[in-house]
């Protein structure tokens, strides 16, 4: 059992263990506890005049920046070795190098296979809020601990600076239109998660000029609104950003508005601006290692997945035959490769009937170490969802072992093995609907 499992089973050791082990809401854990954000949500809602978000900087330590954007099971591949490398792991985030809410599908992709594989690590995630209502439910499902949504002014005269354009689905707002719209969803947000449980900061980045005199009441109004910590961000002019040309907030500007700001929360004053791929501790820049162990996971491919997703699922009543429909199967038979051969690892439990897509997102999580699932049978859409994640569904009918004995092999099965039916409900003891 990891040192974090141990504290949080123990309340005794401190009534939130979350704030307990978390880097930035706790600034005696940054000296113990690590982090990892995990860089899989290259898209972006808002364009603000501050950001630029280059990849391939691996000198830069600023939001936006990462060395290599990842896929779900790429970044379950990379966060595997982390832990392994080091013990102090403690929070897994996901914050760019876009916004993780405008690329929900690899955001709750990557959540939910963390939260199979490495059910003790906290789940961290930075937003700017634009679709945080839309998406609280899940993120409560998915037990998300932290969250920062970023909030720069309540002004929409002084967001039509700040922002470029906001991207409401095809819609693209400009001006004070978009500022505004960005303000009601961030409220919005704040609302859904209200009484969740979720631990949330507010990032206010301080831009001379702008919204220097706005911060202390946006730290006012959302610790109304719930919020549990707050982090006036001084602006770090980035070259060829529309901001480029303002000054850094000086030092005495900087500690004169925090100092309004804490009167109405706790503060944040140890960020660093990390950047979208950072690891270790606060204090700790990207290693070599942490680089290359990036770059290798963003080698890997769902074509030749076998180093991360060596196992077979099978759909099987009895363990012999391939004869369970995917909606109606309540286990799966999990296969190893050994040697020339293959043994069974485990009858691995699966997700209840009932929860619609979400079903399949969290079977696709729970098989994330099987390049392929063997059934009877399955619907477009479950297909479609497991697919999308990197596990190939094959139909067939016959014995496992002939089955299993080819595609271990990276070999077709023969046509006798094909599964013979019309369409999902013609042919099959299923109800007909293909998502059990």
């Amino acid at each position: 059992m990891s040192t974090l499992a141990v504290i949080r089973g123990n309340p005794g050791r401190t009534a939130r263990p979350e704030v307990a082990c978390h880097p930035c809401f706790n600034p005696k854990a940054r000296a113990r506890w690590a982090r990892v954000h995990l860089p899989v949500a290259p898209a972006c809602n808002v364009s603000c005049n501050f950001c630029d978000r280059r990849f391939d900087c691996a000198n830069e330590s600023r939001p936006g920046v990462t060395s290599v954007v990842l896929s779900p099971w790429q970044a379950l591949a990379y966060l595997g070795g982390l832990v392994q490398r080091r013990q102090d792991v403690a929070v897994v985030g996901i914050a760019g190098p876009g916004d993780p809410l405008a690329n929900p599908d690899a955001t709750f992709e990557t959540m939910r296979l963390v939260r199979t594989h490495h059910p003790d690590l906290l789940l961290c995630l930075a937003t700017n809020g634009l679709a945080l209502a839309e998406h609280a439910a899940e993120l409560q499902r998915l037990r998300l601990s932290h969250l920062t949504i970023t909030i720069n002014t309540f002004d929409p005269v002084a967001g039509a600076r700040i922002y470029a354009w906001v991207r409401d689905g095809e819609c693209v707002l400009r001006g004070e239109a978009g500022a505004a719209l960005l303000l009601q969803r961030q409220m919005a947000g704040l609302e859904a998660l209200r009484g969740t449980g979720i631990l949330i900061k507010v990032n206010s980045i301080l831009i001379p000029g702008i919204n220097d005199g706005q911060i202390p009441g946006i730290a006012a109004e959302v610790k109304r609104r719930g919020a549990h910590l707050f982090n006036c961000v001084p602006l770090l002019p980035s070259v060829r950003t529309p901001f480029a040309w303002l000054p850094a907030p000086d030092p005495a500007m900087v500690s004169r508005v925090r100092a309004a700001a804490g009167v109405h929360l706790p503060l944040m004053e140890h960020c660093l601006r990390c950047r979208a791929d950072v690891s270790g501790l606060l204090n700790e820049s990207n290693t070599e290692e942490s680089l290359s162990a990036l770059r290798a996971a963003a080698e890997l491919t769902i074509s030749a997945p076998r180093a991360t997703r060596p196992n077979i699922a099978v759909a099987t009543r009895e363990g012999l035959l391939i004869n369970g429909h995917l909606g109606e199967a309540t286990s799966f038979a999990v296969f190893a490769p050994q040697g020339s051969g293959f043994r069974l690892v485990e009858n691995r439990t699966a997700p209840p009937a009932g929860g619609g897509a979400n079903r399949w997102r969290d079977l696709a999580a729970g098989l994330a170490d099987c390049k392929a699932v063997l059934v009877a049978g399955v619907g477009p859409g479950p297909r479609q969802t497991l697919e999308t994640s990197g596990l190939r569904v094959v139909e067939a009918e016959g014995l496992i072992e002939d089955a299993l004995e080819l595609l271990f092999r990276d070999a077709p099965l023969p046509a006798s093995m094909a599964r013979r039916f019309e369409n999902c409900g013609n042919g099959c003891a299923g109800t007909g609907q293909g998502c059990g």
